[in-house]
This record gives C-alpha cells, structure tokens and sequence, in this order.
C-alpha cells in the first residue's frame, strides 16, 4: 500500500447503497491511513476574519486535507450515490448525510439491534455445520450487532458456541453424572 506522500490505494470499496456499516469501517481505515479521519468526524471550522499568518496556513493545510478526503469517498461510491452527495462542500458534510441515509437514525438501530438479538437468541449449530462454520455464523452476527451498538464480548460468543453445540457434541461421560446429592 502506498505511503503519505498523496498516494491512495489503487483499489477503493465501492459503495452501491449496500452494506454500508461494512463500507464505512473500510473507509475509515483509509481515512486514518491517509490522515484526514480527524477531518471526516469533526470537519474544519471556519477561519477568523482576523487570523494571523500562521492560522491561515493551517487552515489552508486542513482545508487541502479536507478536499483529499472529499476526492477518497467521491471515489468510492456508485455514480448514483455520487448524484446524491455532489453538492456538500466538506467530507464530514458528505459523510454525515451517507450515514443518514443508509445507517439509520438511532430509532432505526434499535429497532434493528431487536431483530439482531432475536436471531442470535435463537441461533443454533444445524447437524451438518461443522464448528467452524458455526463459529462463522456467531462472529457474523455479533459483529452486525456490534455495528448497532450492542457489546458482545468474546466470553459471550464462545458462551453462546458452547451452549448450542449439537448433541454430537455432548460429553460421553460427566464425573458428576452418577453424583448422588
């Protein structure tokens, strides 16, 4: 991959109004690789009418940023997402309008993060699943999870591994079984 000297990566993510959550955790590796994340989250404010010299260099160096960020994303979506970002002026002006319109308001993760929750309450391995492909289905799903603002940690995925196992998988002999209480 390239360096900071102004080179970008020969090969962007295209975003087509898709996967968004997955586009923009590939974007904002770019972004940070490109150092411009800061001005995507936060954007560049305003110059003061009285700015010394110095200011003003600063704030053409962010704007520069700024522009290399605008020119990234552009390059990274569909011509028709494009016909609907075109007119913002910054990148954070365009990225914050990509996450309205295909994130969702919180309103709209919660309601997601419930039907999430569910499928993973009643997820179980299927009797031709190997264990690996298993564990594929959990990561999958709590990751989409952990996009809407669940935490699911690790002990939780391999909790939840261990207790839907099929029975194929059950202990041919427990210490305790013949334990008389």
């Amino acid at each position: 991959m390239a360096t900071h000297n102004g080179y970008i990566p020969a090969h962007l993510p295209a975003f087509e109004g898709k996967n968004f959550d997955q586009w923009s955790v590939k974007m904002k590796v770019i972004f940070k690789f490109q150092d411009v994340l800061e001005i995507v989250n936060e954007g560049v404010t305003a110059l003061a009418a009285n700015a010394t010299d110095v200011q003003q260099t600063a704030h053409r160096e962010l704007k520069k940023r700024d522009g290399k960020a605008t020119f990234l994303m552009q390059q990274s979506v569909s011509n028709e997402i494009f016909e609907k970002i075109m007119h913002y002026e910054s990148v954070n002006e365009t990225w914050d309008a990509l996450e309205k319109l295909y994130a969702g308001d919180g309103k709209l993760k919660k309601v997601r993060l419930q039907a999430l929750r569910r499928q993973y309450e009643v997820l179980t391995m299927e009797e031709d699943e190997t264990v690996s492909q298993y564990f594929d289905k959990v990561i999958n799903l709590t990751n989409q999870m952990t996009r809407n603002d669940e935490t699911v940690t690790d002990v939780m995925k391999v909790e939840k591994v261990l207790r839907t196992l099929t029975s194929r998988f059950d202990p041919v002999w427990w210490p305790w079984k013949n334990l008389r209480i």
